[in-house]
């Protein structure tokens, strides 16, 4: 028999994925998230590659925060541990091997990565102990073959996510508001994810979006949430564009007051939440009753202001030309009262005229006697 020549054009240059980790990981994690792990798997093989972690976020064209969440989140599954420098900032990571499910032998192999840089991600390595502790031979970069994980069973979709991503989320909580969390505070995050039906990433975006404009109250945390319900908000993206919008408005309106260099309280936002929430204002009708407000009191005052727009609700203005309108009238019918409060005064005042009485008999006795 012949022999076959085989030639090789397979792609050579790949990145192997665990099936655990798309059977177990994946369909729990945001899309993005999963986008960065994949990026670090990715970089394992390549010898010359320095990470940070602006080149991750440019690469993935995400922001270096989104960057730092997904690290956060897969630290809190246990597939990575970050290493911080002195002054907390992320100076290395370590890519933990994926645990095998319960009834699926252990591996005879532990791989891990590490990266490290005074910077930012370093230069990505693997290591690969054996069971005789004989460490593998790496490339002068330090780098390594990732080896192909073994086949795992996956596990249905159970109760058991539920319980993993809700601990996952209560791990991230507490790393966001600096503290062991109270039960009134789990209950919160509970309620958010069982009956308000938030999924897990769209909670951490809250409560970081929360904690990054200086609201750690879970009282705060929880308006939001329902307010975000209410708006049938169920992405992190919508919650970055609403986010925004809502931030360039809140900081609008406290600049207008005058208000700089500082958070918006909580009675001002709540101010505003109502204004265009409730009364479904927009922006320019806003600053309109804010500008009259500095005028009138020279000082801010949200109550002024929100005197102003009750009466502009109640007369439904839903533009600056209703509000013109408005004025005009305003004015006719106060130059009205005017008048007609200087008609009734003069008139008045010409009823209260004392006459004078004359005795024509008696002024002609004087007359006569005088001569």
């Amino acid at each position: 028999m012949k022999t076959l020549k085989l030639k090789n054009k397979f792609q050579t240059n790949a990145t192997l994925i665990a099936n655990d980790f798309i059977d177990n990981y994946m369909v729990q994690a945001n899309g993005e998230f999963v986008k960065v792990y994949l990026f670090l798997l990715r970089h394992l093989d390549d010898p010359c590659q320095t990470l940070t972690i602006p080149m991750i976020a440019d690469c993935l064209n995400n922001t270096e925060k989104d960057i730092l969440r997904a690290f956060r989140y897969w630290e809190s599954v246990g597939l990575l541990k970050m290493e911080r420098d002195s002054e907390g900032r992320t100076s290395g990571l370590e890519l933990n091997k994926i645990p095998v499910s319960a009834h699926v032998a252990p591996s005879a192999h532990d791989e891990h990565v590490k990266a490290s840089s005074a910077t930012g991600v370093g230069i990505v390595k693997a290591e690969s102990v054996n069971p005789g502790s004989v460490k593998a031979e790496t490339s002068p970069k330090g780098v390594l073959q990732q080896r192909k994980a073994p086949a795992k069973k996956a596990i249905p979709l159970d109760s058991l996510r539920t319980q993993k991503e809700l601990k996952s989320l209560l791990f991230v909580a507490e790393q966001y508001l600096g503290k062991t969390l109270s039960k009134t505070d789990v209950d919160a995050i509970t309620y958010f994810y069982n009956e308000l039906g938030m999924s897990a990433n769209l909670i951490e975006y809250l409560i970081e979006s929360c904690v990054e404009n200086n609201h750690k109250s879970m009282r705060y945390i929880q308006k939001v949430a329902i307010s975000w319900v209410e708006e049938g908000i169920t992405t992190v993206e919508e919650a970055k564009a609403q986010s925004l919008n809502y931030n360039k408005n809140c900081y609008t309106i406290l600049n207008a007051f005058g208000i700089r260099n500082r958070g918006i309280a909580d009675f001002e936002f709540a101010y505003i939440r109502k204004w265009t929430e409730e009364f479904g204002f927009t922006l320019d009708i806003i600053l309109e009753a804010v500008n009259r407000t500095i005028s009138a009191t020279h000082q801010p005052s949200f109550e002024y202001a929100d005197s102003i727009l009750e009466k502009w609700k109640d007369k439904q203005v839903r533009s600056l030309q209703d509000i013109a309108t408005l004025d005009i009238a305003f004015q006719k019918e106060s130059t009205a009262k005017k008048s007609s409060f200087y008609q009734k005064t003069a008139a008045k005042n010409l009823n209260n005229f004392e006459r004078r009485t004359y005795d024509m008999d008696s002024l002609e006795e004087r007359l006569l006697n005088s001569n």
